[in-house]
């Protein structure tokens, strides 16, 4: 809970710094936890202010960047126009389906997050420096996933822990340089596989990636 209640502070910071959607994965497992939540005091949380518009409504474009990558910003009930919709739009924020228009707002949009991938990706790291195996692991699959960790190094395996805090932008330039030192990396997970394919990507065959997926329903 207090992981959760931190990474949405981020998230929202994110959201308004790159003007990006951001997906939040709360855990049901961890949210029916009973730990302890430290909310600090507005003055101590780190807000990310928008870049706002001097222009006047009448010649305010809520998506026009001018070669910038985030647009400028109104605030509410200052007298622009917003227009929002999910489609491919133009700068008013209206839906154009061209072609042009579709490489500039999608292209964009990828950009934003490809160009700050580094900064957005966050993990965990334990024990990786000269480990043979390293221990792939985001969620509440980290926390059982830990209790393997240590049965394995009691029985005299060299590994390590890379604990995933953000899921995406995957820490791919991390894995990779793991993927040079280390034999393999196990991922457990609650799916049939969707992050060991991300870590098999990355590791380029470097090292061997060995899944432990299980269905859900449990732990």
């Amino acid at each position: 809970p207090q992981e959760a209640f931190d990474l949405t502070i981020d998230a929202f910071n994110l959201a308004e710094e790159y003007r990006v959607p951001v997906l939040v994965m709360m855990d049901e497992c961890v949210g029916h936890m009973t730990e302890k939540v430290v909310i600090p005091a507005a003055d101590e949380i780190d807000v990310v202010p928008r870049t706002l518009t001097t222009k006047p409504p009448a010649e305010f474009l809520p998506y026009a960047t001018n070669g910038r990558r985030v647009p400028e910003f109104a605030r509410a009930g200052d007298g622009s126009r917003f227009h929002s919709t999910g489609l491919t739009h133009d700068e008013r924020g209206y839906p154009v389906m061209s072609e042009e228009c579709q490489a500039a707002c999608g292209g964009r949009r990828v950009e934003k997050i490809r160009g700050n991938a580094d900064r957005i990706a966050r993990f965990e790291e334990e024990g990786t420096e000269g480990a043979d195996v390293v221990l792939v692991a985001y969620g509440i699959t980290a926390r059982v996933a830990r209790a393997g960790l240590e049965m394995a190094r009691r029985r005299g395996v060299n590994a390590g822990f890379l604990r995933l805090v953000v899921a995406w932008p995957f820490p791919e330039r991390r894995v990779r340089e793991l993927a040079h030192r280390v034999k393999a990396f196990v991922v457990p997970e609650i799916n049939y596989g969707q992050m060991a394919l991300e870590v098999e990507r990355c590791a380029a065959g470097r090292a061997k990636t060995v899944g432990v997926f299980h269905p859900g329903g449990g732990v």
